[in-house]
């Protein structure tokens, strides 16, 4: 599984395609999405895309971790974590490509 990793440069390439609208109106129009999507977040709200997954902050509290080197225990600060639980419709398009690439070999 060696992918192309897609960049924001590629998301405004594809809504400049996709929308019609210039390039710097596309970047524009990314930057917005992203920046609407991670304010949500920091304020601690899920943010869901239908058909997409959902986003979502976790609280993590305190916690004895253990150096695997060492074996020496240390405190794991509390923490709060970004979660992303894929939605059922993506998983699907997912595994019926992949069924697609295995049918072809």
């Amino acid at each position: 599984m060696t992918g192309k990793t897609v960049t924001r440069a590629d998301l405004t390439d594809a809504v400049y395609r996709a929308v019609g609208l210039s390039r710097s109106e596309s970047a524009i129009f990314v930057e917005t999405i992203l920046e609407e999507i991670s304010k949500r977040l920091e304020q601690g709200e899920s943010v869901k895309l239908s058909s997409f997954g959902t986003f979502s902050v976790r609280e993590k509290k305190e916690r004895i971790g253990r150096n695997p080197k060492t074996g020496v225990e240390v405190p794991i600060t509390p923490r709060r974590v970004l979660t992303f639980r894929p939605s059922h419709v993506l998983k699907d398009h997912i595994n019926s490509k992949m069924q697609d690439k295995n049918s072809k070999e």
